[in-house]
């Protein structure tokens, strides 16, 4: 046998060896049996699709999942009977964990109720498209209630518009709850908004609503400062003041006249002046009046 002959032989017994480890060391991996390392769980109770503000939970609204039990979640639930008949004073997202702090306590029912804290009140005045800011002032919002009054004073109106309530939170936007419109970032058309005040903020909105007209105004969730302003007048709506009352006249203090001074009789005309001329005619002189 020559040298290349060999050297193929030899080629391809390796070759076939190769395979044929390959093949064995294939099979005894693949029947080895799966580790799996174990993790310790516990059972939660989560929500099965998104859940609005107000919402009486049922069986069919929630689920129960393992969760990881090194990463527990403060106040959750592990039966569903736990939650059942209960209302949600917050929304809820799909497979997120039910807590204490978003369900109503036992026997408080469901709805809009459950969700005012105590010592708060939940107002509701009509609004139209421009009130309700162009249909955005959605649940969850923040705005300012500013009044505008008008009063009559000696046949005269004035008015003035201050901002009566400050940073109160919108509840509800309409006759029903509409969280999803809300998340969009859509409008929410609607002629009643909800707001979460005081007490005393309560009565205030109730007296502008009564005797004023009502206007919402939006601002940023992040802004909470109070709105402190002094409000403003209808003189000085365009940056001027009103008008000062008209100064009293002085009175006139009558002069005595003077006595009229007696006519004094012109001159006579001043007779026109003589001239005296000399005349010299020849030898003999003499003197003549001209005029």
């Amino acid at each position: 046998m020559d040298r290349s002959r060999r050297t193929a032989l030899v080629v391809g017994i390796a070759v076939i060896l190769a395979a044929v480890a390959s093949l064995g060391m294939y099979r005894v991996v693949a029947r080895m049996p799966a580790r799996t390392a174990e993790v310790k769980t516990v059972d939660v109770v989560v929500a099965q699709h998104p859940l609005t503000l107000g919402t009486r939970l049922t069986a069919d609204h929630v689920k129960v999942v393992k969760w990881p039990a090194d990463s527990p979640v403060a106040g959750t639930f592990t039966k569903v009977e736990e939650v059942v008949d209960r209302g949600l004073i917050a929304p809820v997202e799909p497979n997120e964990p039910l807590t204490q702090t978003k369900l109503a306590a036992l026997e408080a029912g469901a709805g809009l109720p459950p969700s005012i804290p105590p010592g708060m009140r939940a107002v509701s005045v009509k609004v139209n498209e421009v009130v309700g800011v162009a249909g955005f002032v959605v649940p969850g919002t923040r705005v300012d209630v500013m009044v505008t009054l008008t009063s009559r004073k000696q046949q005269s109106e004035d008015s003035v518009t201050r901002v009566v309530v400050s940073n109160a939170q919108v509840l509800t936007a309409g006759t029903k709850y509409d969280q999803e419109k809300a998340k969009e970032g859509a409008p929410i058309p609607s002629t009643v908004v909800t707001l979460l005040v005081t007490p005393e903020d309560g009565e205030r909105i109730a007296l502008a609503a009564s005797d004023g007209q009502i206007m919402l105004a939006l601002r940023n969730p992040l802004d909470t400062a109070p709105t402190t302003t002094t409000g403003v007048r209808t003189a000085g709506l365009l940056g001027g003041q009103a008008a000062a009352p008209a100064a009293p006249a002085k009175p006139r203090v009558a002069r005595a006249s003077a006595p009229a001074r007696p006519a004094q009789a012109e001159p006579a005309p001043a007779q026109p002046a003589k001239y005296t001329v000399e005349a010299i005619r020849g030898a003999k002189r003499s003197e003549e009046t001209v005029r």
